[in-house]
């Protein structure tokens, strides 16, 4: 668990980078701070995009992961490919800092979104078996998708990937909440099924979710359109993560 009360990020259990090996440590380093005990992660406007010259579309991004690892520069073999073929640009040790299975999982958080933003929590398998790479979505907010004041769809549910055992399951109920105030958003995870809560109202019930160790996912996501109406640079406002 991680309160984010100390005056630096613990470095013991997150990594402040969105999937490096795809890229480089030094262009994938979040925009973030630590103060009022909450770790606050942003994109500023002149944040350079992620794997620009690859990825579709284009995206900035600020994430911390809590594990990371990948092959040798030129193999396949990292977490999270974006298509298939991708290969290492920049070798990860292996870094195992807080890879949950099972139990009650919350996170405490607010988000400042506008319509080409989007922030998300999200467990994903560390990938050290290939076909351990499925996703548990707690919550996933467009700005898009987004009332400001009134309601928000939130995403949650599973994702098989490249995990032949898992399922896809994944839906964006419409719910009454202003993603700007802190909520908090839950997973209740089983060998059996995962039940997905806000502030502390089940929303979605999922049956046989992955069962491996999973690592957790912070970012907040900007993909920039070239249109006038971006909104406010986003942020995702995490106040602490929980396990029980």
């Amino acid at each position: 668990m991680d309160e984010f009360d100390g005056a630096e990020l613990n470095t013991d259990l997150w990594l402040p980078h969105y999937l490096p090996a795809w890229s480089s440590r030094a262009e994938t380093r979040a925009s973030y701070t630590l103060a009022d005990s909450c770790l606050r992660l942003s994109v500023p406007a002149d944040q350079g995009l992620w794997c620009a010259d690859d990825h579709t579309p284009p995206m900035r991004v600020s994430g911390v992961q809590s594990g990371n690892w990948s092959g040798p520069v030129g193999s396949t073999r990292g977490q999270q490919p974006y298509r298939d073929g991708l290969a290492v640009r920049e070798e990860q040790p292996p870094f195992q800092g807080w890879l949950p299975i099972g139990g009650r999982l919350e996170m405490r958080a607010r988000m400042v979104l506008g319509p080409t933003s989007m922030a998300a929590w999200w467990l994903v398998g560390f990938e050290d078996v290939p076909s351990r790479c499925a996703e548990i979505c707690v919550a996933e907010v467009f700005g898009s998708a987004v009332v400001p004041g009134e309601s928000a769809e939130v995403g949650m549910g599973l994702h098989a990937f490249r995990d032949p055992a898992a399922r896809e399951d994944f839906a964006a109920p419409r719910l009454p909440i202003d993603v700007a105030e802190f909520h908090t958003y839950a997973v209740d995870w089983t060998h059996e099924r995962v039940v997905f809560s806000v502030d502390g109202a089940v929303v979605r019930e999922c049956a046989g979710p992955p069962w491996y160790p999973m690592q957790h996912m912070l970012a907040v996501f900007d993909f920039p359109d070239g249109s006038d109406d971006a909104g406010p640079p986003p942020e995702l406002v995490v106040d602490y993560l929980r396990a029980e």
